[in-house]
C-alpha cells in the first residue's frame, strides 16, 4: 500500500500486529489489480488477511470507467474486502465489498477477528459470494462442505484444544422437542431450558422429525417454533463440537439430518417466536421462516469465527436472503450482538412484541 495509507489495529494484544489493516485509496486498487502477486499477498497465506477500502475510494470506484474490472478483481480476492463508510448502517449497494463498517474503531474489531482466524474469514466471504446466486439446496451443500473443511483446519483445532467444556446440566426427562398438532397448525417447542436450548444431536434429530411431518403433510398450513425457558437457543452445543469422527462424516450427516433443509422446504409455512439469546443456529434457523416475531429484549449473534468456523446451521444461506450479504458478513466477522431493534430495522425479524 502507499506510504501514507492510514493504519488501524485490533485491540487484543495477541492479535494486534496481525490485525493491522491499511486503508486503500483508488490508486492502490488500480495498482493492486494490475499486480500478478496481489492475490497471494491478500490472502490467509500472505501478509494481509483483509483489504480495506476507504470512503473516497468507494465513491470513485462507483464511477470508475473500469469499475466492472475492479469489482471482478475484488470479488475474486481470497480475503474479506471491507469498506469504510460513515452512516452506511453496515450495508452499501456495492457488490465489491464483503462487509461495511462505519468507522475505523469498528474496523478494528473485524480486523482483529479476521487476523485471528484468516482461513475461516476467507471461507466465509467466499461462501457468501458463491451461494448468493444458487438455489437454497445447492447453497446449503456449499456451506456444509466449507464448514467441514474448516473443521479439519488449524484454527478450529486450535480452539478445540484449549476449550474446557462447562459442567453439563442435569439430565432432563422431558422430550428435547415438544410437538403438538391442532388442526392445520403444528407447534414446536425447543425443550432443553437447562441447557439454554443448545442444538445438541438429540435436539437436532428431534427437530428434524417434527419438521419432516410438516414437509410431508401439505395440509399443515402453519409450523410455529419457539423455545422453552430463558431464551430461544444459544446455538450448537459446544460440548459436542468436534465429536464427529471426521469432517467428511459430519458433512454426510448434515446432508440427511439438517433442520435447515427441512425448514427451507416448508419456509412459506414456518413462523418463529423468539426471546432472549438467539445465537448461532438460534438465529440461522429462524431466518428461514416466513414470519419471525421476537421480544424486544432478544439479541442476535453469530460467534463462529471465534471457533475458527463459519455459520454451519444454514446461516450462510438464510441470513443473506433476509438482510443481504454484507450485513451477514458483518455479523459473522464481528461476532457482535445486535439488538432486536436493529434486527427489525435490517429485516432479520418481522415484528417486535413485549
Amino acid at each position: 500500500m502507499t506510504a501514507g495509507a492510514a493504519t488501524v489495529s485490533g485491540s487484543r494484544r495477541d492479535r494486534a500486529a496481525a490485525a493491522e489493516a491499511r486503508i486503500a485509496d483508488i490508486d492502490d486498487l488500480l495498482r493492486l489489480a494490475a499486480t500478478p502477486f496481489a492475490r497471494q499477498d491478500y490472502s490467509p497465506l500472505g501478509s494481509h488477511p483483509l483489504l480495506v477500502i476507504g470512503r473516497a475510494a468507494l465513491t470513485q470506484l462507483a464511477g470508475a470507467s473500469d469499475r466492472d474490472r475492479l469489482n471482478g478483481w475484488l470479488a475474486a480476492l481470497p480475503c474479506p474486502v471491507i469498506g469504510i463508510l460513515p452512516g452506511a448502517d453496515n450495508a452499501l449497494p456495492n457488490a465489491a465489498c464483503d462487509a461495511i463498517v462505519s468507522s475505523e474503531a469498528e474496523l478494528a474489531g473485524l480486523a482483529a477477528n479476521i487476523a485471528h482466524a484468516p482461513k475461516a474469514a476467507e471461507t466465509l466471504v467466499q461462501v457468501l459470494r458463491t451461494t448468493a446466486s444458487l438455489p437454497v439446496g445447492d447453497a446449503l451443500t456449499v456451506e456444509s462442505l466449507a464448514y467441514a473443511t474448516l473443521q479439519a483446519g488449524p484454527e478450529f483445532r486450535g480452539w478445540l484444544a484449549g476449550f474446557q467444556p462447562p459442567e453439563p446440566p442435569a439430565p432432563e426427562d422431558a422430550p428435547p422437542v415438544l410437538t403438538e398438532r391442532s388442526g392445520d397448525r403444528v407447534t414446536i417447542v425447543l425443550n432443553r431450558p437447562a441447557n439454554r436450548n443448545a442444538l445438541s444431536v438429540e435436539m437436532r434429530d428431534a427437530l428434524c422429525e417434527a419438521l419432516e411431518l410438516a414437509v410431508t403433510d401439505p395440509t399443515i398450513r402453519t409450523v410455529s417454533t419457539s423455545g422453552a425457558g430463558r431464551c430461544f437457543s444459544v446455538g450448537g452445543d459446544l460440548a459436542e463440537f468436534g465429536s464427529v469422527p471426521d469432517p467428511a462424516t459430519g458433512h454426510a450427516i448434515r446432508a440427511i439430518r439438517m433442520p435447515a433443509r427441512l425448514l427451507a422446504a416448508c419456509a412459506d409455512r414456518a413462523e418463529f417466536r423468539l426471546h432472549g439469546a438467539c445465537i448461532g443456529a438460534g438465529v440461522e434457523l429462524p431466518a428461514f421462516g416466513r414470519r419471525v416475531v421476537a421480544r424486544a429484549s432478544s439479541f442476535f449473534q453469530l460467534p463462529e469465527i471465534n471457533f475458527g468456523l463459519i455459520p454451519g446451521a444454514g446461516g450462510c444461506v438464510s441470513l443473506p436472503r433476509r438482510i443481504g450479504r454484507q450485513r451477514t458478513a458483518w455479523l459473522a466477522l464481528s461476532a457482535r450482538r445486535i439488538s432486536a431493534a436493529t434486527a427489525l430495522r435490517w429485516g432479520l425479524i418481522d415484528l417486535l412484541v413485549d
